[in-house]
């Protein structure tokens, strides 16, 4: 069956740096569009990043451009979310979502992804 794993989480102080990992298992389809939300406590889960390799699609929320960057490596079947200049309000459990059909595009709809991870939790402190 379908299976995300997320990693990467950590408490971290503000401007800190953190690596998140989304391992994805149980499919053999190519091109599938990843993404990764978050959810804070009391808030909805929010759509953070996505990247599609029907045309190289990257996509950012404006709350983290300039300091997120997605990236996917196929060899290992994991899409990986470099977070830079963390900020306190960046606080919230990380989750990556995917879009399970042959070059899916990004959507920044959480009910657009059918299948999810467990979620991994990133703290920053002030």
């Amino acid at each position: 069956q379908v299976r995300l794993v997320e990693s990467g989480g950590a408490l971290v102080h503000s401007g800190g740096s953190l690596r998140l990992s989304c391992t994805y298992s149980g499919f053999t389809l190519e091109g599938p569009a990843i993404a990764w939300f978050r959810q804070a406590p009391g808030n909805e889960r929010e759509a953070v990043s996505c990247i599609s390799d029907r045309d190289g699609t990257r996509y950012y929320d404006d709350s983290i451009k300039g300091r997120f960057t997605i990236s996917k490596d196929n060899t290992k079947n994991t899409v990986y979310l470099q977070m830079n200049n963390l900020q306190p309000e960046d606080t919230a459990v990380y989750y990556c979502g995917i879009r399970l059909y042959y070059r899916a595009e990004c959507s920044d709809l959480r009910v657009q992804y059918p299948y999810w991870g467990q979620g991994t939790q990133v703290t920053v402190s002030s």
